[in-house]
């Protein structure tokens, strides 16, 4: 079995002979098929703020998410369902930006306005029955006013029936991952089938800002006149000095007041999903405490660059005595900033490695594991290929290994 070694006081005693080389704790075990490992030490001073200490917050659900690395940074209730609210019309632009950005549809087409999209109630856009709207205009109102009229009209425009179009909306959240929703109506309309999750939604926000960053800034935009009436984002965190740049609130009377926001500071992003508060203020004050908590008390690191060797590996009877061991992708992880201290980063793999090797094999493993933080994993490759010796060379190195072990 493999086996983790730790740093200062690796393994059991007699099983492995280690030594420290710069930043990089060595070890070899004198087992021909054995773990190889290397553990990089990460210290750094201790946050002056006390990360350790707990969290909480009003809100019925929530889930505060690091955009880069897709890590978890506080959930609660992150799978109950809950009735989203207007936070729906995330889901309903999505599919309308697919469209815009593989040409199906443009900016300045125009639909029309039906009756049953005019006479919708709560939030609106004030769209006008026996009119046309372009689409510039119809995804303005149903961003910054929350336009409820706007997106039923969008709906029966990309799908013939509102009903029809959160079909597609609930097919689009199977495709990403959303496991836990359902869509009933394309504004979030109170409906007793009309459900999603914290997480869920902190997926779906996720995917329209990776997917569509030139349309992602729609989200950020403060005002939008329409019709002679000029109306203000309900986003809070909009009017904050605090790098908040989307996406979306909701509220009715069962989902309570909710918010699904994004902040972007320095090159860190946090998608934050907050729901079920009591009032306005409370969403404002919530939201705006959890994504800083998550600023202050988080930071990321990066373990290793892709196709830069980690470590290397030893081979087994091939042309190469190592083989570099590469990810095929910047790695980076989210940690605690208190407890970076504690942090250590460990390549495993059972070896040495049998030749031949072909370039791109998965042959390792980078575990990192820090305080307050379940372990993460990541394979590592092999960084060239490796043949195999001949038969006179096989012999020879093995007969060397029998007598010298594999660091011989």
């Amino acid at each position: 079995m493999p086996q983790i070694l730790r740093k200062l006081g690796i393994g059991q005693p007699g099983t492995a002979s280690c030594w420290e080389f710069g930043t990089v704790l060595r070890c070899h075990s004198p087992i021909a098929v054995a773990l190889f490992a290397v553990i990089l030490s990460f210290a750094h001073p201790a946050a002056a703020a006390d990360a350790t200490a707990a969290v909480d917050t009003a809100a019925r659900e929530a889930y505060l998410m690091d955009f880069e690395t897709g890590q978890v940074l506080f959930a609660k209730n992150p799978d109950d369902l809950m009735p989203p609210a207007s936070m729906t019309k995330m889901m309903t632009v999505y599919l309308a930006f697919e469209r815009l950005k593989d040409g199906r549809l443009r900016l300045a087409d125009e639909i029309p306005v039906s009756e049953k999209a005019w006479r919708m109630g709560g939030s609106k856009m004030f769209i006008k029955v026996g009119t046309s709207v372009s689409i510039k205009d119809i995804l303005q109102g149903i961003i910054v006013q929350s336009g409820n009229d706007a997106t039923v009209a969008l709906g029966e425009a990309l799908a013939g029936s509102e009903a029809a179009f959160a079909d597609m909306m609930t097919e689009k959240a199977r495709e990403l991952g959303m496991a836990n929703t359902t869509f009933r109506n394309a504004s979030g309309w109170p409906d007793p089938e009309h459900r999603t999750t914290a997480h869920d939604l902190a997926l779906l926000a996720a995917s329209i800002i990776r997917r569509f960053p030139e349309f992602y800034p729609l989200f950020s935009e403060l005002t939008f006149t329409y019709n002679g009436i000029k109306q203000g984002n309900r986003n809070p965190l909009l009017y904050k000095n605090m790098d908040v740049d989307g996406l979306k609130t909701g509220h009715t009377e069962n989902a309570g007041y909710g918010l699904t926001a994004s902040a972007m500071r320095g090159t860190r992003r946090l998608v934050l999903v907050l729901n079920g508060m009591r009032s306005v203020q409370e969403r404002s004050d919530e939201s705006a405490r959890l994504m800083e908590w998550g600023f202050r008390e988080f930071e990321n690191v990066t373990l290793a660059k892709q196709g830069t060797p980690v470590e290397t590996a030893e081979v087994w009877l091939g042309d190469r005595a190592k083989v570099p061991l590469v990810a095929d992708r910047d790695l980076m992880i989210a940690v605690r900033r208190a407890g970076r201290r504690g942090m250590t980063v460990t390549v495993e793999y059972a070896g040495p490695i049998p030749a031949p090797i072909a370039a791109g094999q998965p042959i390792a493993m980078l575990r990192v594991a820090a305080p307050e933080m379940e372990d993460r994993t990541f394979p590592l490759y092999a960084g060239v290929e490796v043949g195999q010796l001949g038969p006179l060379g096989r012999i020879t190195s093995a007969l060397g290994h029998l007598i010298w072990g594999a660091g011989g």
